[in-house]
């Protein structure tokens, strides 16, 4: 049977692969303008469009030249354009070391292979502490959860495991989270060592690794910063994580084992103290969300928005994988930027408005952290009060033939009835996210609306877990999410993508058409961030 559905996947991927270089620049493409987007964006010549860069400015200007073409009013704070200040960090490995120290000895730490710092957090020029195993870190009081419970972490570093209990639901664990530092501050934690389960990797770590030495971001709006006390922030190699447990009665074989059996995480001293050494390069740096609004219809309704999100920016130059070292980012996320693009040449083509307007917003820094659209979120160009939805595309890879549709937030809020509209009108099944394990709920820029009370969701052509095309996903992920090879040399399936946009535009059309606002349903936790 394995045999059988391995023989499948690889044909399908060959006929995807002739689909894809038959059609590409054929006038009979069915997504012949989206694709046009795409090999603007990820061509070489925008060197990967990294925040802050000159590719990326020329990126901004071509979606502000295409809103602008389409009809859309302007909507940032320079015409198209929100310019938005950032603060970049980048390591300087070679001054830079990480070592455990146990009974006097000093175990070095290599960086790379065993270990990576986290820059986006402004990290201590020196650092020594002890360490306490936290399981995974987390508190979650609606589930009555917490690793944290009479554990001393004052002047500590903690290690934990990334993920959570599989009995808390996806996008509560999420949020939970993406929120632990602030919850680990207040115990009085100085630091964070991250061991990620391997089952919710996407990129194979000697891959991953290699994004350490690109710059870092975080938002000059310092009110904005929600790292504020973190001293150290570091990520193991889970295949060289052993070495911590050492002398603790524990191993990482144990952990790891008692996790994916899903039975509760023991917490315990390591016997060892963290000893780690940052030094740092920094810059300022200048980069752009773009805006443009379709002004509504509705005397009433015309003074509610509904975004559409999709983030601009990808990771630039770094370092070569198999002699390339641009990394496009044709998929993630000039697919989502492309289709931004063509739902507004549609409706400015066909003068079709809407009863709300739809504010058209490609963000920058997604790859930095979500950091455009948390600008954005919080620095509105239209009256906060009056953004009711945001519907966001990233990634959504169409690879095999839709006839689904992922939902990321479907359980959240009533947009859930337009998607099944939607969804029934068209012939598609409607999904909820199936590996939450991943955390996509807050990996793309949906979230930052999320948190500022905006009913958010994000799309995705769909699969199911377990399929053939789960299995045509995962490898899309290992072989080319976040590398170089996520170029315009890729096989995909141009009528699917036709076939998503098409979607796309009925659900933007029947979310800004509705009656009555969107609202979150009684019983999510994130309708307590709705003002």
């Amino acid at each position: 049977m394995k045999k059988l559905t391995l023989l499948f996947i690889l044909s399908f991927s060959v006929c995807q692969f002739a689909l894809a270089q038959g059609t590409a620049s054929s006038p009979t493409n069915p997504a012949q303008g989206w694709w046009a987007h795409i090999t603007f964006l990820a061509d070489d010549k925008l060197e990967g469009r990294n925040t802050g860069s000159a590719g990326h400015r020329q990126a901004a200007e071509y979606v502000a030249d295409n809103f602008k073409r389409a009809g859309l009013l302007t909507a940032g704070t320079n015409g198209y354009l929100q310019p938005v200040r950032f603060r970049s960090r980048r390591i300087i490995e070679e001054q830079s070391s990480l070592a455990l120290v146990r009974g006097g000895n000093v175990e070095p730490i290599q960086l790379g292979d065993e270990a990576t710092f986290n820059m986006r957090v402004e990290q201590a020029p020196r650092l020594e502490a002890p360490i306490i195993f936290v399981g995974y870190g987390l508190t979650v009081p609606e589930m009555k959860y917490d690793d944290l419970a009479g554990l001393d972490l004052r002047g500590k570093v903690v290690l934990l495991l990334t993920g959570g209990p599989s009995n808390i639901p996806g996008p509560l664990l999420s949020h939970y989270q993406s929120v632990r530092w602030s919850i680990l501050k207040q115990a009085g934690a100085i630091g964070v060592i991250s061991i990620p389960n391997p089952k919710g990797m996407d990129i194979p770590w000697d891959r991953a690794k290699l994004a350490r030495l690109m710059p870092a971001m975080i938002l000059a709006d310092a009110s904005l910063d929600e790292t504020a006390g973190e001293r150290l922030a570091v990520t193991i190699n889970p295949a060289r994580a052993e070495k911590f447990f050492n002398g603790s009665g524990h191993t990482f074989a144990e952990i790891l084992a008692l996790a994916n059996s899903e039975k509760p995480l023991p917490k315990f001293t390591i016997p060892a103290s963290v000893r780690s050494t940052v030094k740092m390069a920094t810059a300022e740096v200048e980069s752009q969300n773009v805006v443009g609004v379709l002004p509504g219809t509705d005397p009433k309704l015309k003074h509610e928005y509904v975004v559409v999100t999709a983030h601009l920016d990808h990771l630039g130059v770094g370092e070569p994988i198999n002699g390339d070292k641009i990394y496009n980012g044709a998929m993630d996320n000039a697919s989502g930027v492309a289709t931004l693009l063509e739902t507004a040449r549609t409706l400015g083509s066909t003068q079709q408005r809407f009863r709300r307007s739809v504010i058209f917003l490609a963000v920058t820094a997604e790859e930095k952290g979500l950091l455009g659209s948390k600008y954005f979120a919080a620095h509105p160009t239209v009256p906060a009060g009056s953004i009711v939805a945001d519907v966001n595309v990233d990634m959504f890879l169409p690879l095999f033939p839709f006839r689904s549709l992922i939902v990321l937030g479907l359980e959240e809020s009533n947009l859930a009835y337009d998607l099944h509209a939607v969804g029934n009108e068209l012939g598609i099944s409607i999904l909820s996210d199936p590996e939450p394990e991943r955390n996509s709920f807050i990996r793309s820029d949906q979230y930052s609306f999320i948190r500022s009370g905006i009913p958010s969701i994000a799309l995705k052509v769909g699969y199911t877990r377990g399929s053939p095309e789960q299995e045509i996903v995962k490898r899309w992920r290992t072989e080319r999410y976040h590398a170089p090879s996520d170029d315009l040399n890729q096989p995909l399936d141009f009528q699917a993508a036709a076939d998503f946009n098409r979607a796309y535009l009925r659900i933007v059309e029947t979310i800004a058409n509705r009656t009555e606002r969107p609202r979150w349903n009684s019983d999510s936790f994130f309708r307590r961030f709705a003002h």
